[in-house]
């Protein structure tokens, strides 16, 4: 069996198959963070999800991929129903690539990869698979890195600000709402994000709110439903920032995948 529901209780490591894959439909999740054993790859052909790992968080549409190594610890996060994709691979499959994350753009090759391995049942034999999973990672390792993340600040000031704003959907605030919100004054905010983020935090709301337009401009949401969610003066003020960002309007970015 490789369709699974949140009621199914999975851990690849439970397995001693080479790769293992699987397919759900996700509401609202949250994994915690975890390691496995297993190398990772995370995919949402449908929907959008959120990664934590390594003090970053990254979004994964349905045009993005992420690649964890074994080891990794890492949480994943979904607010809305996503079509969910993971392929699980012993250690021993992967030692000839690189061992970090990497976000990755899904050609179309890729994305039928993907599912076909997903679908596979868990007790396909190994040798029926190789001529896939050889595809699979010359694809990968062709595959053009682009990362969508944003880096978290650990400071205790920030932390549990930090976990309301992505628990409860809230908008990144201004910086003078933040302060007030925290009890600390705007100058030591910016201190503080630009000493754990590399960012002034005004960069980094700016980037924050990137991430949460394509993460719900992927779920399914309108342009102008987005704007407003995202307190933009207008349609036109959110779809010129997002093209200064990205270098497209979002439609252009949700078709072409770039």
């Amino acid at each position: 069996m490789a369709l699974i529901d949140q009621s199914t209780s999975f851990d690849a490591d439970d397995f001693e198959n080479e790769v293992i894959g699987i397919a759900a439909r996700l509401g609202k999740h949250d994994s915690g963070m975890h390691r496995h054993r297993k190398a990772q790859l995370l995919y949402a052909p449908q929907g959008c999800m959120n990664i934590t790992l390594n003090g970053m968080r990254c979004v994964l549409p349905p045009t993005r991929a992420a690649w964890i190594p074994a080891g990794t610890l890492h949480c994943a996060e979904m607010y809305q129903v996503v079509e969910y994709r993971s392929l699980y691979f012993d250690p021993r499959l992967t030692t000839h690539l690189e061992d970090r994350v990497k976000i990755i753009e899904v050609n179309p090759l890729l994305q039928a990869l993907i599912e076909r391995m997903a679908f596979w049942p868990w007790n396909t034999p190994g040798d029926s698979m190789q001529r896939t999973h050889a595809l699979f990672f010359e694809e990968l390792h062709h595959a053009r890195e682009a990362y969508l993340s944003l880096p978290l600040p650990s400071d205790r000031r920030l932390t549990a600000w930090l976990s309301a704003l992505h628990r409860d959907q809230q908008n990144a605030p201004s910086l003078k709402m933040l302060s007030e919100q925290i009890g600390a004054s705007s100058k030591t905010i910016s201190r503080l994000f630009i000493r754990e983020t590399g960012m002034p935090y005004q960069d980094w709301r700016q980037q924050w709110r990137l991430l949460k337009a394509i993460e719900l401009l992927s779920a399914g949401l309108q342009v102008n439903d987005v704007a407003y969610r995202l307190e933009f003066s207008s349609d036109s003020a959110f779809i010129a920032f997002f093209k200064q960002q990205t270098g497209q309007t979002p439609l252009q970015y949700l078709r072409t995948g770039h």
